[in-house]
């Protein structure tokens, strides 16, 4: 990463490692963001927004510490100076400070590298696999998957690639990507959606991130 790493926080968006993510660049503070990434080394800090933000969203609201990077991978720069772009999520990181002098947010950053993978924690994720599959149903809130892209996905990739696209509560998919660890992220998840299994069976009880 460069020193200071470019921010771009939204209320909904949680980006996972190795996931690809799709995104419209319209606003011109993002607009600039975006053209600068491009002339350097194309990386982008994608950031949750904390509650509350709405009154603040033109300034600096704050963020969550914890964020993802991402690879601009490809990229469309339309006639009206948008962009279409797609990121690649690299690494966690932790914010630890701000930097305010360009019109969009800047920050240094400590990397945050997954735990590294015992043969234990391998077999614990590749067991789990086969229930993560049978917990995903449309009746729960999800989306549908084609079986056979994510057979076709490691088992360290699929926790990440369900954790982004599956439809859960941004503040949910914020505390997935805090787990320390693929092993503690997929125990996590399997957690997260058998609740909702149960939410979704029990009358009067609403589905609300906490």
């Amino acid at each position: 990463m460069s020193d200071l790493l470019p921010l771009f926080p939204l209320p909904n968006v949680v980006l996972f490692p190795n996931v690809f993510l799709p995104l419209q660049i319209f606003e011109p503070r993002y607009r600039e963001m975006v053209a600068d990434a491009l002339e350097g080394d194309r990386l982008i800090g994608m950031v949750l927004l904390r509650p509350g933000w709405e009154g603040e969203y033109e300034g600096r609201p704050p963020v969550y510490p914890i964020g993802c990077s991402g690879l601009i991978t490809h990229v469309d720069r339309l006639a009206d100076g948008r962009f279409n772009i797609v990121l690649r999520g690299v690494e966690r990181f932790r914010i630890v400070a701000e930097d305010h002098t360009r019109s969009y947010r800047r920050a240094a950053v400590e990397p945050l590298l997954e735990a590294g993978l015992t043969e234990g924690d391998r077999d614990s994720i590749r067991n789990q696999r086969a229930k993560r599959e049978a917990l995903l149903s449309p009746a729960i809130g999800t989306s549908e998957s084609d079986p056979r892209t994510t057979a076709a996905m490691s088992d360290e990739d699929l926790v990440n690639a369900l954790a982004q696209y599956l439809a859960l509560e941004p503040l949910e998919k914020q505390a997935l990507l805090e787990q320390q660890g693929l092993r503690s992220r997929a125990e996590s998840l399997v957690e997260l959606l058998e609740m909702k299994i149960i939410i979704a069976r029990t009358p009067g009880v609403s589905n609300v991130a906490h």
